[in-house]
């Protein structure tokens, strides 16, 4: 039986901590780059995806990889958790079948098949409260389902590459493209947008949209390199933050810290960035890489991941802080 965390560990971060942080732990024995990864919001695990067709479950606490499993037959894109540690939604990566899988990693079995796109799912986010999902495709879609189900309980149309995320207590839902979010209501969506928040005046592709912990800011991420912060109920632009732009088929990923105070975001040119939202740049990590790294925050503890040709867990470097005043 897979233990969860009993507690999650309770931090303030500081700018100082920000800028102590370094990789502690890197797996560097993947043969191709890492498509996707996700953190289980309650347990202590780490999934990833790689264009090596392989799916990784780690421990996270103790930095062990616990399985791989190989998808050769349909490749593998996004990969996300369920709410039981041990399942996973996945996309393919071989251009003929968009199907979406639902996956046992304790046995390696599939236990459903979602079909319905027609191209490349690029986006894809899972209702914290109840078994739905929602799914951004290339084919212009968004559509609705529910895990015990193959077909798709709704759809929605999109003019451009949609970026799709829920809030944190499953209610409403955000679908990113054309320079708008759209907000929805998950109950009746089918009545279209509440609301509809106008974010600059890009023409390039949103890549990521996610929301923080509390729920009252959201980030959207472009193509063209900007990441920005928005109030989610007022649909204000708070901050506009500045990166190299993608020039490759990678994806700008950004991600909140637990305490909604900061940003990390990764660059077209592979470096990695940190903002605290009120005052500005804290830090940036250069790399040698060319794409942008992946970058995911750790729920509930002092560290966050970023994931190119390598998985790296960045954790903070006490011996450069004056003091340990700033952990709780």
């Amino acid at each position: 039986m897979m233990m969860e965390r009993e507690e999650k560990a309770s931090m303030e971060l500081t700018d100082e901590i920000f800028k102590s942080m370094e990789v502690g732990m890197a797996f560097r024995d993947y043969n191709g780059r890492i498509s996707s990864m996700d953190f289980h919001k309650s347990a202590s695990y780490l999934v990833t995806a790689s264009d090596d067709e392989s799916i990784r479950l780690y421990d996270v606490q103790n930095a062990l990889c616990l399985k791989t499993i190989n998808s050769k037959k349909y490749g593998v894109d996004l990969v996300y958790f369920t709410d039981h540690p041990s399942t996973v939604i996945y996309s393919s990566k071989n251009g003929w079948d968009e199907s979406l899988r639902l996956l046992s990693l304790n046995d390696n079995k599939y236990l459903r098949y979602f079909k319905g796109h027609h191209d490349r799912v690029v986006s894809l986010s899972l209702c914290p409260r109840k078994e739905c999902f929602i799914s951004g495709s290339l084919d212009w879609t968004c559509l609705l389902w529910d895990q015990r189900a193959e077909k798709a309980q709704g759809l929605l149309r999109v003019q451009g590459r949609p970026a799709v995320s829920y809030d944190d207590q499953g209610m409403v839902f955000a679908i990113a493209f054309g320079g708008f979010i759209r907000m929805f209501d998950a109950r009746k969506y089918e009545k279209g947008p509440f609301d509809i928040f106008p974010v600059g005046a890009f023409e390039s592709d949103a890549h990521v949209v996610k929301f923080s912990n509390d729920g009252r800011l959201m980030l959207l991420t472009s193509k063209d390199g900007h990441v920005h912060v928005l109030d989610s109920f007022r649909g204000t632009v708070i901050s506009t933050y500045n990166v190299k732009p993608v020039v490759s088929n990678g994806t700008l990923e950004a991600s909140f810290s637990p305490d909604g105070m900061y940003v990390i975001s990764g660059s077209g040119d592979g470096s990695v960035y940190a903002w605290n939202i009120r005052s500005g740049k804290v830090a940036c990590w250069a790399s040698t890489d060319s794409e942008p790294p992946l970058i995911k925050w750790a729920p509930g503890m002092l560290m966050f991941t970023t994931a190119s040709s390598e998985l790296s867990f960045w954790v903070p470097d006490l011996s450069k802080l004056g003091s340990f005043g700033a952990l709780k």
